[in-house]
């Protein structure tokens, strides 16, 4: 059954599916920490400092992806460690999250994690205003409201119409992005934050634990 040459058919064997274009995209990591305060398992989040893009905005440790980083997961822990200050040594990486393409063109990695217990903080201010933390067990009660956006198709000008079929009334296609928003203690959290905490709260309870 075999049509192509013994090299393209090896290749191929060989071949791991990637992206499409991902060499394009821009990549970046993301950071759930978990650490066991008082009896009870928080989830750390940040407040971004008035340096960075979004300031003010709840988010995760987490940053792009550098040529010094060996794995997608190395730099979320280097991401941590700058950001809130903590040693590497006392973190460890529990499991991969799922990952997100953007329309933007930027792949998140994401990873739940632990710090150890009673493990000090000292936060970066150029990045991070300040930290708070939630039980795991108050966000798991929490159902979120839930909005959307609504993404629209708009060509550039020149665009050639008239090599598609329909020309200007091709009927493209709509994006929807589902924008959830926590509500906790005074705190907003939503965009991506949001999306990255309810799939992490979504696959913790999958796992069964109530040891939080």
């Amino acid at each position: 059954m075999n049509q192509l040459s013994k090299d393209v058919y090896y290749y191929f064997q060989r071949r791991k599916a990637s992206v499409l274009d991902s060499e394009n995209y821009r990549r970046y990591s993301i950071f759930v920490p978990l650490m066991r305060i008082n009896g009870s398992v928080h989830v750390i989040f940040e407040v971004r400092s008035d340096h960075v893009p979004q300031p003010g905005e709840i988010c995760f440790p987490g940053g792009k992806v550098d040529k010094t980083d060996l794995t997608a997961s190395d730099a979320a822990v280097r991401e941590l460690c700058e950001e809130i200050g903590v040693s590497s040594q006392s973190v460890s990486i529990t499991g991969e999250l799922d990952y997100l393409v953007t329309p933007s063109k930027s792949m998140i990695f994401a990873y739940l994690g632990e710090i150890v217990e009673d493990e000090s903080f000292h936060v970066n201010p150029d990045e991070v205003k300040e930290i708070f933390t939630v039980p795991l067990k108050d966000l798991m009660n929490i159902t979120p409201q839930e909005h959307k956006i609504n993404l629209s198709v708009q060509p550039e000008e020149g665009f050639p119409y008239h090599l598609i079929p329909n020309g200007e009334k091709y009927p493209w296609s709509a994006g929807i992005i589902h924008e959830k928003f926590y509500r906790i203690n005074g705190y907003i959290i939503w965009g991506l934050t949001a999306r990255i905490l309810h799939h992490a709260l979504e696959e913790i309870k999958k796992a069964g634990s109530s040891s939080f």
